[in-house]
């Protein structure tokens, strides 16, 4: 049988061959941005590529196999190797102009061959072909012709005649084909891990050009195309853009309306953000919360600045570390941090702290790759990603990955080695569905609600042990904490649709022996976004934070109280005189906190609100 399966197996293979060679003549092409290279880099590019080299490869293999087992079952069945053949060099020449194709833009624009370059061609073939008429031209065809005839050479001699198959019994044919499809699903996948094959996983250097070479280009561009696929129009045209823009500018980065009020008595500290898992503000008494869920953060409040009125920008873990880090709003129904060719292109706190002489840390309990993560991090200033492959694996008992105070642990032990200043982000995990935990729950397993407390009731004790452990640390004294959420929940009261700006308030805290003493305890009634973090934490440490256009200093007594989120295409606004959500799909407003506001001014609220979006949305469209 092995022997029978062979012909499939070197068809395999010489398509990951095919891809090494394209990704030898992408570092070759661009050796002057690339060196000095060390080996083991040269090394890793590869062997991070391969994994998506292997992915690309299954997918070219899927219709051979499919033409493999239906002979395998039906032998009367004629198939020539023309078919074969003439697949293969159809995908071949496709290939190798695809590669070609890709050394110009990757020279013009910094990202691996995007999909929207294709469409681009498509609907403007004449503005595409003049942009890239200066292009050269004549290197990336011969560089590609020699991917080509070799390619050629090697699959004419692996096809050389009709799929011949004889013997084995029908009963051992159908399981062992079965078999083989699951094979090619995985190897399409990449195995069966928790996340799917992303470009995160073949992403391992500070230097992003090395991770752009471990990328396959087909395979990023089949990815791209199929996430990014009817997302090349804006969904939500609601006016002039002229107009949009002038509704949006009194709620948008000013970079010295005024004085901003400075709380902190170092020029120069570490930053530790920690950004807490699904920590709705209902759980936080001092919020409105439920009494009792989170006591260790109530005692945090007590010495540090708490927000009491910020609101996440979407729902989900993905656009909350975009809005927490890049300051940039959810897109509704996309997610740029899905869209490497497009996350890249944002500012980040990282860059601004690596530029300004902090090392930089991420450190996360699950798989970095989840969500583009890993991605983000090390395009975006960050030197170091730790994750669960870094725990032992005894620690990785989670269904997530490893629990949070293993994850504290680990940030603590990491920072200890670290030189100062520093900048290290915390991603917890634990109080995520499906809630486990590392002992018996507080409050029960009889409700998913008393499950999300349970968790959460461990996440806090997991950081107020944790900030206790860094005040034993030589580096604590000179230490901001900036404690935010990824998002909201639903839980644990189970009454907030997805509509409801509550299900969006979260906590924000500042803490540490770096801020003043006059100012520990204080609230901050103002309230605000969770894209103000970056502004508001850039101001205190005289880091201008221009680059971030979404974000407000709420620290600066001019700032105006705004909020805005977004959830799959609808948003809401909230202002001091009125919350207003709007749901796009019904175009009609289905939410209003005060009935008794005048219309007028629920109209003008929902204009800002479309505005914010519709402008959001064009910005990630030309990221």
């Amino acid at each position: 049988m092995l022997k029978t399966i062979y012909p499939l197996v070197k068809f395999y293979l010489i398509w990951i061959a095919i891809f090494f060679l394209e990704r030898l003549i992408f570092i070759g092409y661009f050796y002057a941005k690339i060196f000095p290279i060390s080996l083991k880099e040269f090394i890793l590019t590869f062997l991070f590529g391969l994994r998506m080299d292997a992915s690309m490869a299954a997918y070219i293999c899927a219709l051979p196999l499919l033409l493999f087992i239906f002979k395998w079952l039906i032998p009367s069945l004629k198939i020539s190797a023309k078919v074969l053949r003439v697949y293969s060099l159809f995908l071949l020449v496709t290939c190798c102009l695809l590669s070609a194709i890709n050394l110009n833009i990757y020279q013009e624009w910094g990202t691996k061959l995007p999909y929207r370059a294709i469409s681009t061609f498509l609907e403007y073939p004449y503005q595409a072909f003049i942009s890239s008429y200066s292009s050269p031209f004549v290197l990336p065809a011969l560089l590609m012709l020699i991917v080509f005839f070799a390619g050629r050479y090697l699959l004419n001699k692996a096809i050389k005649q009709p799929i011949q198959l004889h013997g084995t019994k029908w009963f051992v044919k159908i399981p062992v084909s079965i078999l083989l499809i699951g094979i090619l699903f995985l190897f399409i996948r990449s195995g069966w891990q928790t996340t799917p094959l992303n470009p995160s996983m073949a992403y391992f250097s500070t230097k992003p050009i090395l991770n752009h070479a471990a990328v396959n280009t087909e395979w990023n561009l089949l990815s791209d195309f199929l996430h990014g696929k009817g997302s090349d129009k804006n969904p939500y045209n609601y006016m002039e853009e002229s107009l949009a823009q002038e509704e949006i500018l009194p709620y948008i980065n000013k970079e010295s309306l005024s004085n901003p009020v400075k709380i902190l008595n170092q020029p120069k500290p570490n930053v530790v953000l920690i950004i807490l898992e699904s920590f709705t503000s209902d759980l936080i008494e001092s919020l409105g919360g439920e009494p009792g869920i989170a006591p260790g953060f109530e005692k945090l409040i007590q010495d540090g600045v708490l927000f009491t009125n910020i609101y996440s920008a979407s729902d989900r873990t993905d656009k909350g570390i975009i809005a927490s880090m890049s300051a940039f709003p959810s897109q509704a129904t996309q997610s740029i941090i899905k869209n490497v060719n497009k996350l890249e292109h944002l500012p980040g706190i990282g860059q601004e702290f690596l530029e300004n002489g902090y090392s930089t840390s991420f450190v996360h309990g699950g798989e970095s790759e989840f969500y583009n993560f890993k991605s983000y991090m090390l395009s975006h200033g960050v030197q170091k990603v730790i994750d669960q492959y870094d725990f032992p694996l005894k620690d990785v008992q989670s269904k997530w990955g490893a629990f949070d105070h293993l994850a504290f642990q680990k940030q603590i032990e990491y920072l200890n080695q670290s030189p100062q200043p520093f900048f290290s982000t915390i991603l917890t995990l634990s109080n995520h569905e499906p809630f486990d935990l590392p002992g018996p729950p507080k409050y029960g397993s009889d409700s998913q609600a008393n499950l999300f407390r349970s968790t959460a009731f461990y996440t806090d004790s997991a950081l107020y042990n944790y900030i206790n452990r860094a005040k034993q640390t030589d580096w604590y004294k000179n230490t901001l904490f900036v404690i935010i959420a990824d998002h909201g929940h639903r839980l644990p009261l189970d009454k907030w649709d997805s509509f409801h700006p509550n299900r969006y308030r979260i906590p924000f805290l500042l803490y540490g022996d770096v801020i003043k003493e006059e100012f520990r305890g204080q609230k901050i009634d103002k309230i605000g976004n969770q894209t103000d973090l970056v502004s508001t934490l850039l101001h205190q440490l005289n880091i201008s934070p221009k680059p971030y256009f979404w974000s407000k200093d709420l620290l600066d007594p001019n700032t105006p109280p705004f909020a805005f989120f977004s959830y799959d295409n609808g948003f809401g606004v909230i202002t001091p005189e009125q919350s207003l959500t709007f749901d796009n799909v019904g175009k009609e407003v289905i939410y209003l906190k005060d009935k008794n506001v005048q219309d007028s001014v629920n109209q003008n609220l929902q204009t800002i609100g479309q505005a914010y979006l519709q402008e959001v949305y064009n910005q990630y469209l030309n990221y």
